[in-house]
């Protein structure tokens, strides 16, 4: 699996942070998220796809390998 952030749309909720932290970061200086794991393991695939789900201005999605 890939993540994908649009850092344009991005509008700087910060909820992708709560659910993968280890996955989504945060550019306090652009105000938008940052990808910390563009490929995340497997095992985290239910914490990213609700990451997913639940960003409010729909500026993430993942691309499957």
């Amino acid at each position: 699996m890939k993540v994908i952030a649009d850092t344009g749309l991005c509008q700087g909720h910060q909820l992708c942070q709560g659910e993968a932290p280890d996955v989504f970061g945060f550019d306090e200086d652009a105000d938008v998220v940052r990808l910390l794991e563009e490929h995340p393991d497997e095992s985290r695939r239910q914490d990213v796809t609700t990451a997913v789900k639940y960003c409010p201005a729909f500026a993430l999605s993942i691309e499957e390998d």
